[in-house]
Order: structure tokens, then sequence, then C-alpha cells
């Protein structure tokens, strides 16, 4: 076995494995956290009246989370493939507060999680899709990958911001 066939086969067996269940249950806790921040907050800001520090910080945290929340559902549904309507089921389920966990328990029940990462090519022919090419190239390269999801979580954060909160959307 090659070295890095070691490596992998040594991931791939160690509960401690970032597998996409993981990865996927990992971000739908923290983003189900990140509610709670957000929801605390806004009772510090317009119950107890201590101003906006509150919100600013439990949004912000609660921003972040949601926009890599997406991106990770996109990732592993993009490798599980899910239908793009089930990616979007996944990430709408953000939005709803606390949502993230039963529907991340529902994806486990139905099996939608099982598996490791798309690496290779297999013979099914939706391995044959750009979109599954650049998935597994990304895939081999983890470290592009995470920088890659980072920058554009910065990105798509830092756009949010200047949009500023969506109830000013449009005004």
């Amino acid at each position: 076995m090659a070295p890095s066939e070691t490596s992998s086969a040594i991931a791939s067996t160690s509960s401690k494995a970032l597998t996409p269940r993981r990865l996927y249950g990992i971000l739908a806790i923290a983003e189900t956290i990140t509610w709670t921040l957000l929801i605390i907050g806004m009772l510090l800001k317009y119950v107890a009246q201590i101003g906006d520090w509150p919100v600013t910080i439990g949004g912000g945290t609660h921003g972040v989370i949601f926009v890599a929340y997406a991106f990770t559902a996109g990732l592993v549904g993009v490798n599980q493939r899910w239908t793009p309507l089930q990616i979007v089921g996944a990430v709408a389920t953000a939005i709803v507060p606390y949502a993230t966990i039963p529907f991340d328990r529902s994806l486990e029940r139905r099996g939608m999680l099982e598996g490791g990462w798309r690496r290779e090519k297999t013979d099914d022919p939706r391995d044959a899709t750009w979109v599954s090419a650049w998935l597994r190239f990304f895939l081999r390269h983890p470290a592009l990958l995470s920088i890659l999801l980072v920058v554009a979580v910065g990105v798509v954060f830092g756009t949010l911001l200047t949009l500023g909160p969506p109830t000013e959307w449009g005004s």
C-alpha cells in the first residue's frame, strides 16, 4: 500500500475522520448554537436594553456559520449525490431556528449521509459531470478546498455585511 493509501485507510477507519456525515453534523449543530446566540443577543438588546453589541456579536457569528453551513450543505450534497432541490432544502433549514438538527437526523435515518468522500470516479453516470469532476479534484486537494471555502465564506459574509440586515434589503 502506498503512503497516501495508508493515510487514507487510517483516516477512513478513525472515529475522528471528517466524513461527510460528521462535517454536516458539526455544522448543523453549530448553526443551531449560533441561532441561540442571536436570539439571546436580541433579548439582551430589546428586553434588557443593553445596546446593540449583543446582536452584533450574535448576528455576526450566526452569519458566518450560516454561510459555512450553506457551503457545507452544497459540498456534502454534491458528494452524496443529492438532487439540487435537496441541497436547497438543506440550506433552507438554516433559515428556520433550530431546524438544521432535525433535518440532519432525517438525512441520517434515510441513509443520505452514508459513505465517504468521492475522491475517485466510478461507473455511476453522475460522476461524468463537471461538478463531480471539480468535487473530486478539490477532495484530493483538501488544503486547497479549505482555503477556497474560507475565502468563499469570507466574501459572501462580507457582501452580506455590506448589504446590511435582511430586513433592510430593498428599502
